[in-house]
């Protein structure tokens, strides 16, 4: 597996390990300090979804952070529900209709609000938390002095000290205040009903207020129209008697005008000139007709025989004279034909004829004469009529020169005078509306005590204090969680840092001795993975020499470093434990040996490579303890002898594990990891990664070959990751690293 590390120099390249490699030389690159921060997770991770597994996991980690969260929350609840005082809410249910019942219809007198109008509820609920209702059941019910209502109200010192910021028209210590905040308007929902109500301590206190808000709210709304139509009453009694007197002044000019210009009146119907004009504009026109008529027949008369005129035809006279004529004539030719002309007879007849000729003759020119006599009578009427009419409209023209300011002042009279009569009617049908005391809110239900408490709700107040308490427990776990930058979980060795896990050591009650005697116990399964993993580091097996260290103290690493001993031991290896701790020294406490004379004698040169080797219970596991503490441990551990030591180890035995310091403030680890051809770190569950890193790149600028690392103190049932062991090893493995005992029996470091 490759593991990446990356400094905090962000122009160094991230340094890649790979397990049984030798590491790169860093000595040339940046070597500023490593942190958690500067470790590049995996590619993949940024673009991961939202795991909600791994959230569970966290919750179960943090359950009691939970869980006491909600038992804080659930109990504060439960205080103060039960020190709370019980508050009791009686409600009135009102119908209010858009529009007043008319009794009178009166046009105009009240706003009507059109049906889509929606403010004009929201304006009634407005109107029910007003302060003037307030004050008007305050007054009515002499609430100001019943002690009760005002140490009810009376303001505590933390709002009495609030108020001090707030603005002056919303004081605490006013009784009206304290009132509106007890007032509930509740609206039904799709319907004209509303339902106000009361809250206070007591159940009868509630209904007598809760009913008085209705009844003054319907008296307050009574008395808004009544004090509407007294104003609107003296408003037109006041313009009337404004219009009235213009009225008087307008009427006047006119008259005076239309006396100094003599104008009787200006009316079309009434007045003479102007009935004249008519009368004469008809009579011209008629006699302009009969004289068009006339002037036709006598021009007939002139352009036609006379005998064809009409009148001649028709005129009796011509016609006997016609018809005597003819008579004689017939009798004078019958006459002719036996007598001569010269006779005596035929002289009278002839004689006849010739006098009726001059009595047709002087008929037919009576008639003529007519005729145009007909026409200059004809024509002289109308010269007549149309001089008449000419006269008249000069007179009326000059009439209506004269009348232009008698008809303004004419139609200020109309205007002022339509001015009054209207003000006039409706002063009088305001009179007789403003005497009906129909209203339009009406009560449906009164209030009645109720028989149990409105609030706390014991039920409410629990269900969401447990509510608020799973959110702020799971928030806060979650935060908690972000906040712990220790490592976490197995996974935060490969993703952080790019490490191998060569094994994960849970907790155990069981002493190291009782756990490697048991091969069925869940350290030592544990430990024979670790060293499985080891086998497999490299592609050659486990390194001869193995440097077992950690970042800190009471990680494991001593414990770690004899169980591996143990299990490389019973794969038949020859195995020596080296205690190169030369400031903490533990093995010799894990196997009760002898620490008189060790590492350190060998080192300072007053004894021989083996010399100081102990031998254990194992046949083949033998420990070489640190012998006494020197002054200077990193200065013999970076001698040639140490050197020598191991490369003397690795000819007499299969297998070398080392005992290492604690890497973070020392520089013992540091050099043994330098020559070990290879290295295990020991990393505890709760490391914060900072010292992980710290370690790490400690390890590296030395050129420690890194195998991998292994976690112990893991608890399971805490992580909650599946990283369980004790598959059917029964009961008694449960997963916790106890206490252990001290020499002779095994513990851990």
């Amino acid at each position: 597996m490759n593991r990446s590390i990356t400094n905090s120099g962000a122009s160094s390249p991230p340094v890649r390990v790979s397990a049984g490699t030798q590491p790169p030389d860093l000595r040339g690159q940046d070597t500023r300090i490593l942190t958690a921060s500067s470790i590049d997770p995996p590619a993949g991770d940024a673009d991961a979804g939202v795991d909600l597994l791994e959230y569970w996991h966290i919750i179960l980690k943090r359950r009691w952070a939970v869980l006491g969260t909600l038992g804080i929350i659930a109990a504060t609840a439960l205080i103060i529900t039960f020190l709370t005082p019980s508050v009791f809410r009686a409600l009135t249910t009102m119908q209010i209709e858009r529009d007043t019942i008319q009794v009178v219809q009166v046009q105009g007198f009240m706003p009507v609000e059109p049906v889509e109008d929606k403010d004009f509820y929201q304006t009634q609920y407005e109107l029910l938390k007003s302060r003037a209702l307030a004050k008007r059941v305050i007054d009515k019910l002499g609430l100001m002095q019943d002690p009760s209502f005002a140490k009810a109200h009376q303001p505590s010192a933390l709002s009495w000290f609030i108020g001090l910021f707030r603005p002056h028209g919303s004081d605490v210590s006013d009784p009206v205040v304290g009132f509106l905040k007890d007032v509930v308007v509740e609206p039904v929902r799709n319907s004209r009903l509303v339902r106000i109500g009361f809250d206070s301590r007591t159940p009868e206190f509630s209904a007598r207020v809760s009913n008085a808000l209705a009844e003054e709210f319907i008296t307050s709304n009574l008395e808004r129209r009544m004090d509407s139509t007294s104003y609107a009453g003296k408003y037109l009694q006041d313009h009337l008697q404004q219009l009235k007197v213009k009225l008087e002044e307008s009427e006047q000019d006119l008259a005076k005008f239309a006396d100094e210009q003599q104008i009787i009146n200006l009316d079309d119907k009434q007045n003479p000139v102007a009935q004249q004009l008519e009368a004469t504009g008809t009579a011209v026109a008629e006699a302009r007709k009969d004289r068009m008529a006339a002037e036709a027949k006598y021009k007939q008369v002139h352009g036609a025989p006379v005998d064809s005129l009409p009148e001649v035809l028709q005129s009796e006279v011509i016609r006997n004279l016609k018809d005597r004529r003819i008579d004689l004539g017939a009798t004078y030719q019958q006459n002719l034909q036996t007598l001569k002309p010269e006779f005596p007879t035929m002289l009278a007849l002839s004689k006849q004829i010739k006098e009726i000729d001059l009595q047709l003759a002087a008929e037919i020119s009576r008639i003529t004469g007519s005729i145009k006599s007909t026409y200059d009578a004809a024509a002289a009427k109308e010269s007549m009529l149309q001089s008449h009419l000419d006269q008249l409209k000069t007179q009326v023209l000059d009439l209506q020169n004269r009348s232009i300011k008698y008809n303004i002042l004419k139609r200020d009279v109309d205007t002022n005078r339509q001015l009054y009569e209207g003000l006039l009617q409706r002063y009088k049908e305001i009179g007789v509306a403003g005497g009906v005391g129909a209203n339009n809110i009406s009560i449906v239900d009164r209030a009645v005590p109720p028989n149990k408490r409105y609030s706390p709700s014991l039920m409410l107040n629990l269900a969401v204090a447990i509510l608020l308490g799973l959110v702020g427990g799971i928030l806060l776990a979650l935060l908690i969680e972000h906040l712990d930058d220790t490592i976490k979980s197995p996974d935060d060795v490969e993703r952080l840092f790019g490490l191998s896990l060569l094994g994960i050591v849970p907790r155990s009650k069981m002493t190291l001795l009782e756990s490697m005697e048991d091969p069925r116990s869940v350290m030592s399964e544990a430990y024979r993975s670790v060293r499985t993993a080891l086998q497999f580091s490299t592609d050659k097996g486990v390194p001869r020499t193995l440097l077992v260290t950690s970042a800190s103290p009471s990680e494991g690493k001593s414990t770690t470093v004899a169980a591996l001993g143990f299990h490389f031991a019973r794969l038949g290896k020859r195995v020596l434990l080296v205690d190169a701790d030369l400031r903490n020294p533990v093995l010799h406490k894990l196997f009760g040996l002898d620490n008189s004379a060790g590492l350190s004698n060998y080192l300072a040169g007053a004894a021989r490579p083996f010399e100081a080797l102990r031998a254990t219970k194992n046949p083949r596991l033998t420990c070489l303890c640190s012998g006494p503490l020197p002054p200077s441990p990193v200065e013999l551990l970076a001698g040639s002898k140490m050197l020598g030591l191991l490369s003397l180890a690795g000819e007499k035995f299969d297998q070398v594990i080392i005992d290492g310091p604690p890497v973070m403030g020392l520089a013992d680890a540091v050099v043994l990891g330098s020559i070990c051809q290879g290295t295990v770190m020991v990393v505890e569950a709760a490391t914060r990664r900072g010292y992980l890193a710290g370690m790490l790149r400690r390890l590296m600028l030395a050129r420690a070959r890194i195998l991998g690392v292994v976690l112990t103190k893991y608890d399971t049932r805490v992580g909650g990751y599946g990283y369980g062991y004790g598959y059917g090893y029964g009961a008694n493995n449960q997963l916790s690293y106890g206490n252990a005992p001290t020499s002779p029996q095994l513990a851990r470091k």
